[in-house]
């Protein structure tokens, strides 16, 4: 493959997530303290995410499959991205802020599956190359955090006051123009479905991957993944948040960790599905978010920040443990014919139903839980997500049989 191909992919992948990383992870601290949103409010932000990832499939089946290259889709995209960002960044209140966060979300999320396709069509062996390009996603996440904090400070306490995260729009809106650009110079991927049969509803969503639930273990297996993802919710949502009322320094910077982190448990994720199977595996993956939360809860912004940090570095256990080893063992279960049905399905699950839910309640406990002066007991808040992943911990400790799966490829979803 040609030297110049390789740095087209590392660069596309590089600015999808910067683009995401750069506003996702502190939207929860700026619509707080500038836009003074409730916690429902919040959550109504964040659930654009699962909407996103409900409509993905019908954008990629019924356009981008059939009718247009995949880098012309992606740039007109993120074209528009571009549009919607600098719009968001002016906003002067939730109302005026929303529409524009809904449309734009319904139109990132078919993105991160086209930057797949295009990396997936240009390589030779995807799933031993595809890890060497989607790792440059995971550093464009970091270095979007890095700026937030350490160049230009957005996230300080004087920051998040006067109103500087409102600046992450606009920096995306910079990035989201560059990449809609980028695009177009992108490798040509034209459709292959192209002339074939018409996708019907179910095979957009995945339906025919369905039969699957009928194995009892896949079954509880679905049914752990959408559960899991309600306490997943909390952390997006209200993380940097709660890192900002406690005052604690360059919290954008110090959520990377958990990117890093991914990195790293990501080469020790074949060793420890090898040695100690799936359900172990996804088990440990299950205990680290229970076990995040509980940090969360008793730590603080003082003597006991150190447990904050350590609940931030399990981001790489509880995602790729369990999310990642998911996606493997969802493939190995689908066979050839069912693969991408299958991990459509998965998705539409967890990304769309459980974060919804999660998303919708971990609003609705934060305003419970809201004090005078726009403060919030965390401790009650975080100690709930912590008791309910224990709760799926244990469901799935007792009704899931091990079993043992292949190692193929990594995975390439939502961080």
């Amino acid at each position: 493959m040609k030297a110049t191909i390789k740095f087209q992919l590392a660069t596309m992948m590089f600015l999808e997530f910067f683009i995401w990383g750069a506003w996702w992870v502190t939207m929860g601290s700026y619509l707080s303290a500038s836009l003074h949103t409730t916690g429902a409010e919040t959550g109504m932000a964040y659930s654009t995410q699962g909407w996103g990832a409900i409509i993905a499939p019908f954008i990629i089946g019924l356009i981008a499959d059939r009718y247009f290259n995949a880098e012309r889709v992606l740039g007109i995209i993120h074209l528009i991205g571009a549009v919607l960002m600098y719009i968001l960044a002016r906003a002067e209140n939730f109302a005026g802020f929303y529409p524009y966060l809904l449309t734009y979300m319904l139109l990132f999320m078919p993105t991160l599956a086209l930057v797949n396709t295009v990396a997936f069509r240009q390589l030779p062996d995807p799933a031993r190359q595809f890890g060497n390009y989607r790792v440059w996603g995971t550093i464009g996440w970091i270095v979007a955090g890095v700026l937030i904090s350490k160049l230009f400070h957005w996230d300080s306490v004087e920051g998040v006051a006067n109103g500087a995260l409102r600046q992450t729009f606009t920096m995306c809106a910079g990035a989201s123009l560059l990449l809609g650009l980028f695009s177009f110079a992108l490798p040509a991927t034209p459709p292959k479905a192209a002339g074939g049969p018409r996708a019907t509803l179910g095979d957009l969503l995945g339906f025919e991957a369905l039969g699957l639930l009928k194995d009892r273990n896949f079954l509880v297996f679905f049914v752990a993944s959408i559960l899991i993802c309600i306490p997943l919710a909390f952390y997006y949502q209200h993380a940097n948040q709660f890192l900002t009322e406690l005052q604690v320094p360059d919290s954008a910077f110090k959520q990377t960790f958990g990117q890093m982190s991914e990195v790293l448990f990501m080469l020790v994720l074949p060793v420890f599905l090898t040695r100690w199977g799936l359900k172990a595996t996804l088990l440990v993956g299950m205990l680290a978010w229970a076990v995040r939360y509980a940090l969360f809860a008793y730590g603080n912004g003082g003597e006991l920040a150190y447990m904050l940090i350590i609940g931030i570095a399990l981001h790489g256990v509880c995602y790729d443990f369990f999310f990642v080893s998911g996606q493997i063992y969802t493939d190995s279960k689908a066979g050839a014919r069912y693969q991408s049905a299958a991990q459509g399905l998965i998705t539409l699950a967890t990304y769309g139903v459980g974060m919804l839910i999660g998303f919708w309640a971990a609003g609705r406990i934060t305003d419970q839980f809201a004090l005078p002066g726009g403060s919030h007991d965390w401790y009650r808040i975080w100690i709930i997500p912590a008791a309910f992943a224990a709760a799926v911990f244990i469901l799935y400790a007792l009704t899931f049989r091990n079993e043992k799966v292949t190692y193929g490829a990594t995975a390439a979803g939502p961080q």
